[in-house]
């Protein structure tokens, strides 16, 4: 059976239980986008994020008569 887990790697018991187990070969698999290349659902590209930004911050600046 493959169980889908979450650990936060920023609290003292995820830090150790990543420590921990990430030699192992047999039976743990991490799924890292950064590696695997397979973005998930939700996420976006610098550029996608950056001319969303940019769209938000000119709707904005017209909607109070800054431009």
């Amino acid at each position: 059976m493959i169980h889908t887990v979450y650990i936060d790697d920023t609290t003292v018991a995820g830090k150790r239980f990543m420590d921990e187990n990430k030699r192992r070969r047999k039976g743990i698999e991490f799924a890292n986008p950064a590696v695997t290349g397979i973005i998930p659902d939700g996420y976006m590209t610098g550029e996608e994020f950056e001319k969303r930004v940019k769209a938000e911050l000119t709707e904005l600046y017209k909607k109070h008569g800054l431009i």
